[in-house]
């Protein structure tokens, strides 16, 4: 099972949603990290053995930016907000929290939709 961490950008419904289908969902603001750099919010998410959820394009090249330098992360998972509906993201991101294992995402970005 995945576990996943929200970040600030993306829109609470699909928070929400997810915690309504019982998965294990932490959000940036949530735990009161609202405004950080992205280095601390990927860094905390990693700690916490979580796969990060953004749609920040800035996350996605940190992610990119330590793949090249091989530091370790514990994974992105990054969605265009005009690409994807909140309805899709909640189906994508249930079926990765659901059928997913943490290992696979480990110093990787994944796009949805899937």
């Amino acid at each position: 099972m995945v576990r996943l961490y929200m970040d600030e950008n993306v829109h609470g419904a699909v928070t929400a949603g997810l915690q309504e289908r019982g998965v294990d969902v932490l959000s940036v603001p949530g735990e009161g990290r609202e405004g950080a750099p992205d280095p601390a919010v990927l860094d905390p998410a990693t700690e916490l053995g979580r796969v990060l959820f953004s749609h920040d394009r800035d996350l996605l090249a940190e992610a990119t930016r330590r793949q090249r330098a091989g530091e370790q992360f514990g994974g992105l998972i990054s969605a265009h907000h005009q690409r994807v509906t909140v309805r899709a993201c909640i189906d994508d991101l249930e079926l990765i929290a659901t059928l997913g294992e943490p290992e696979e995402f480990r110093d990787r970005a994944q796009y949805l939709p899937l």
